[in-house]
């Protein structure tokens, strides 16, 4: 199967931000007063080149990271933590900015300057307090050598990598934001720089109070989460979210030994595991209203008011700039939308000149379950492509499908995605709601498997139940546990 990472070059072109995944875990301890909110760089460091760096690249992460996350709630724990952090800081003289992501990614990374940056995806994968002091801790010391600032020097002459969009498409279709995204690598660390922020952020967290062990955890959980994730469950890993980092087994050993400087495990620091589950109750989970939603094989978006299906066996992803699939022999589609103008066919958009490689004799107009469209056929390197623009209202739709030369599987994806392609009703789009984190305390009665069941959104519900609650094989639950469940 094609996979995302293949994908992602094919048909978007930009470089994606690889963020740095933090795995370090602390514990709050009632000796350390934290801020209820971090210190604004904006304000304490104006002057400093370092924080107007980070100001400078901020909009651009935040805009690919489908904008802020807004609850008052959760933007309370993750400062209270950060400020339990900033108290032990390797520089006390450093403020930090933490910016929840509304994406569903698994993510945190930073930018010079105080920039710390985690997704609303992580904090819904961790388990504990710690665990995402785990994750800003890394992240700080990164700031605090100064990491970001060693990587823009060795990257200033880096040139965004495009295969696919270069030679069929223009970078309009790619977009402006993917172009950013591939400038936005000050999030990659290199190898030695990963491991030195982890020395610095499991110091932190045992002087913070926080569970020193943790880091090795929630390692483990993100491990597991990439194996849920991969299409392919056996597949190469290698540019998974884990991929810029050193190998699991070399940063759990280093987390542990370091962590030993505290105490044995289990007997020192806090997990503050109550008062986070009660921070994440309610945390938007997967896809955002804005953006659409996945469920199973269709996607849904309510304010556009639109809705298809990929065929079966695909994976979609929903990203920012487009939703994209991946299915069987190296198949992969894309779709996306631009304003569309009132006076052009649709005809004579497809050969404006942003498909290259376009076979102007396979151009034709065709209606799309009512709706006016039309359709074309394209060639590059080794792949053929089905292009078809669809126009509802004052949009037009594009599908983009994408199939190793002379396979067969094209005319049947393409034929299926314009078949399924149509309107929301009233009723479908009242019924769609997001899905939530939601947290339960186990009854008398409950089991690993009646909970699981009550999970929406998947397939795969024991499996996912499982994974977000970091529950071994064989776990069974017990009366009076807490534990996070996905639904409406």
């Amino acid at each position: 199967m094609l996979g995302f990472r293949v994908l992602s070059t094919l048909l978007l072109g930009g470089a994606v931000l690889t963020g740095c995944q933090s795995v370090f875990e602390q514990a709050y301890t009632p000796n350390v007063s934290p801020s209820d909110k971090p210190q604004i760089v904006d304000e304490v460091q104006k002057n400093d080149p370092r924080a107007q760096m980070g100001a400078r690249e901020h909009p651009r992460i935040v805009a690919s990271y489908g904008g802020e996350y807004r609850d008052a709630k959760t933007e309370r724990l993750v400062a209270r933590i950060a400020g339990a952090l900033t108290a032990v800081s390797e520089n006390p003289s450093q403020s930090f900015r933490i910016t929840i992501l509304n994406s569903p990614a698994i993510n945190a990374f930073a930018l010079p300057g105080g920039y710390l940056y985690v997704t609303r995806g992580l904090l819904a994968l961790a388990n504990d307090a710690s665990e995402v002091a785990a994750v800003l801790s890394h992240e700080m010391g990164h700031v605090t050598a100064n990491h970001g600032i060693e990587r823009q020097r060795r990257e200033e002459a880096e040139v965004i990598a495009s295969r696919v969009v270069a030679e069929v498409l223009s970078s309009d279709l790619a977009g402006k934001q993917a172009l950013a995204r591939g400038k936005l690598r000050l999030a990659a660390f290199s190898r030695q720089q990963e491991l030195q922020a982890d020395v610095i952020g499991v110091r932190m967290l045992g002087e913070a109070g926080y569970d020193p062990y943790a880091a090795a955890r929630f390692l483990d959980s993100m491990a597991a989460y990439a194996r849920y994730s991969a299409v392919d469950p056996d597949s190469d890993q290698s540019l998974d979210f884990l991929s810029s980092h050193p190998n699991s087994a070399q940063r759990v050993d280093l987390a542990r030994r370091h962590a030993r400087n505290f105490g044995q495990e289990g007997s020192v620091g806090d997990k503050g595991r109550d008062y986070y589950l009660a921070g994440i109750d309610g945390l938007l989970y997967g896809d955002s209203p804005q953006e659409g939603y996945v469920r199973g094989q269709t996607f849904l978006h309510g304010n556009l008011g639109i809705r298809f299906d990929v065929p079966p066996d695909f994976r979609i992803d929903n990203k920012v700039e487009a939703v994209l699939a991946t299915g069987p022999g190296e198949t992969a589609i894309r779709f996306d939308g631009v304003a569309a103008s009132d006076n052009n066919s649709l005809t004579n958009y497809l050969t404006s000149g942003w498909v290259a490689g376009l076979q102007p004799e396979t151009v034709h107009e065709i209606q799309v379950n009512g709706l006016p469209a039309a359709t074309a056929r394209a060639s590059a390197d080794r792949w053929d492509f089905d292009v078809t623009v669809i126009r509802v209202d004052k949009q037009i739709f594009r599908f983009l499908t994408a199939v190793p030369k002379g396979s067969a599987a094209l005319q049947t994806s393409a034929d299926l995605l314009r078949a399924s392609f149509r309107r929301m009703t009233r009723e479908e789009i009242a019924a769609l709601k997001p899905l939530r984190v939601r947290i339960v305390t186990v009854v008398q009665g409950d089991t690993v498997a009646s909970l699981a069941s009550r999970m929406m959104g998947t397939d795969r519900k024991l499996d996912l139940f499982k994974l977000i609650n970091a529950l071994p094989v064989a776990a069974t639950v017990s009366p009076g546990q807490k534990v996070k469940i996905i639904s409406e």
